[in-house]
């Protein structure tokens, strides 16, 4: 149980056993003024204005019944009703050190559990994955690597689009080519070369788009020859889209993708059970559901089309079908979706045809995490310089080599294979810290100079942090393993750095609930700058500090040192020892 949890059953507790009542969510939260207390309870607040009644009498009432000996040293009544608590020195140094001798540094798995789908990049397979597809993939691959550090048990899911009538187009093509040349294969970088080509192919050649067609059909059918060429073709983009994720440092594996095409078999069935459930209709030859949920401003109800007129099937069909056997086969009682903004009004219709027709229960949770755009520095989405879409593994390509030469000029005495191991981290960390720290639902402008660097709220400056903390232990010749001493608050910015450390698990349930990243970037960049403030007014090596004052900083240090680099690793970045 994080300081905040534990502070607010303490106050509902008191309310309680003065028979005040009180609301959800909670009360407690960290003050945001200094002197005013280490946290806030408003408890008093809202009840006096539910009873009618003065909120510090209130106030004093929940103090009188207010247990907390041993966990502060002061409580007192603020302003109009507010309760300050000032947590004892002597409690938190029992944290700290609870914290310190524990691997996952005190933060307990959640007591209940929950199974958690996280449906998260989702590439195109025709394709080869650009920048439209980094956001969705770092965030939700973030959330996904939360989740499981909290204990909830998390499903990853990369739901790709390997199925429909461009794969006839497709197949017919890469048939044509092997007929030409045994030997040719589809590299990685000619993906997109691939498909238009195919798309000129079938254009211009009515024969072609013919047995295109014709290869749909073939296709759909389960034809063995154009199924192989099809799985040829899956293979291919499969495999480029996992060396994407490698390079990413994202937790996607081959055995997470479950495509379009897995859930073919049951949309027929779907369709027959939303007619036979009066939700489908028949309109104009195509099985459509109208939800008066979703009503425009004349009240004309929401068409959901499931079934098209030709007995074609819409990504509505097969997102309904997934999130069937997601909620039904995995047992998921949280579906997860990370996809950006303009699916909105999509996602709701799903969402709510699924309630209507019963695929899921009342306690499963369908969350549209939406997410905004990435700009250029003209405020257009992120394009090149001639107007064509960025290819996400020339990104991540140059920002490893922009990042190595910054680190060269920082630190001439490095090996130069160190300097590109360096460089990777650092510039991969870069890209994705600068999305993840901006709010999810916000559009953001990609800058270079910004993203990569040393000062400020970047993925650089907490990595340069980490390793000037890990750098002190290595100057002091001590492992840190062999510090025992009791953690010491003596200075105002022990305190300070000690309540943030504690304050970990409480940024980390924030961020797992709203499933913002940035709340933890916004975390961790406190964290880094108390501790840049510790560092400068508590000296730890310094000659004259007593041994017993030293080991307890050097504990403080190992503790920053290891909570920024279990953030870190939580949004998916790396650290070093020396960069």
């Amino acid at each position: 149980m994080n300081i905040r949890d534990l502070l607010n059953h303490k106050v509902q507790q008191a309310m309680l056993s003065a028979h005040i009542p009180f609301q959800h969510p909670p009360m407690v939260s960290p003050s945001k003024k200094p002197g005013f207390g280490d946290y806030q309870a408003n408890g008093a607040m809202g009840a006096a204005k539910a009873m009618k009644t003065n909120p510090r009498e209130l106030a004093g009432e929940i103090m009188r019944h207010l247990e907390l000996d041993g966990i502060a040293e002061k409580v007192e009544i603020a302003g109009p009703g507010f309760i300050n608590i000032h947590l004892a020195p002597e409690w938190l140094s029992q944290q700290l050190g609870k914290a310190a001798d524990d691997t996952r540094l005190g933060i307990a798995p959640v007591a209940e559990p929950q199974t958690a789908v996280v449906d998260y990049s989702s590439p195109n397979l025709a394709k080869e994955m650009h920048v439209g597809h980094l956001r969705s993939t770092i965030i939700g691959d973030a959330l996904a690597r939360l989740l499981s550090f909290q204990g909830h048990q998390v499903i990853r899911q990369n739901h790709v689009g390997d199925w429909g009538t461009q794969f006839g187009m497709l197949i017919a093509e890469l048939e044509e080519q092997l007929a030409e040349n045994r030997e040719a294969t589809m590299a990685l970088s000619d993906l997109e070369v691939f498909y238009q080509q195919a798309k000129r192919h079938f254009d211009e050649d009515p024969a072609f788009a013919d047995k295109a067609r014709d290869y749909v059909v073939k296709l759909q059918s389960g034809n063995s020859d154009v199924l192989a060429l099809w799985e040829q073709f899956r293979s291919v983009s499969l495999d480029h889209s996992q060396e994407i994720y490698e390079k990413l440092n994202v937790t996607l594996r081959p055995e997470d993708v479950r495509g379009e095409s897995f859930y073919n078999d049951d949309l027929a069935p779907l369709v027959a059970e939303l007619e036979e459930k009066g939700l489908a209709v028949e309109d104009q030859g195509a099985k459509v559901v109208f939800l008066e949920e979703l009503a425009d401003k004349d009240g004309n109800p929401s068409p959901v089309i499931i079934q098209k007129q030709g007995g074609g099937y819409l990504y509505a069909t097969t997102d309904l079908a997934a999130l069937r056997f997601r909620a039904g086969e995995l047992g998921a009682n949280r579906l997860m979706y990370f996809i950006d903004a303009r699916q909105s009004l999509h996602m709701q219709q799903v969402f709510t045809v699924a309630r209507k027709a019963g695929f899921v229960g009342e306690n499963v949770s369908l969350e549209h995490h939406a997410f905004g755009t990435m700009m250029g520095s003209d405020g257009k989405p992120f394009k090149t310089r001639s107007g064509g879409t960025v290819k996400l593994a020339e990104l991540l390509d140059e920002a490893a080599e922009r990042a190595a030469a910054l680190v060269r000029e920082k630190n001439t005495e490095l090996s130069p294979e160190a300097m590109t191991e360096i460089g990777r981290k650092v510039g991969i960390g870069a890209v994705k810290y600068a999305d993840l720290s901006k709010t999810r639902t916000n559009d953001y402008v990609f800058n270079w100079d910004a993203m990569l660097s040393f000062d400020g709220n970047t993925a650089p400056y907490l990595q340069y942090a980490y390793t000037r903390v890990r750098s002190i232990f290595r100057r002091a010749g001590v492992q840190p393993d062999s510090l025992s001493e009791a953690i010491q608050l003596v200075e105002s910015e022990e305190r300070a750095l000690a309540i943030k450390l504690l304050q970990f698990s409480e940024a980390l349930d924030q961020v797992a609930r709203d499933a913002m990243p940035h709340l933890l970037c916004t975390y961790l960049y406190d964290l880094a700058s108390l501790y840049m403030r510790f560092y400068e007014a508590c000296p730890v090596l310094k000659d004259g500090v007593p041994a017993e004052l030293r080991a307890s900083r050097l504990r403080l240090c190992d503790l920053v040192s290891r909570t920024l680099a279990q953030g870190l690793e939580l949004l998916g970045i790396e650290v070093m020892e020396q960069m």
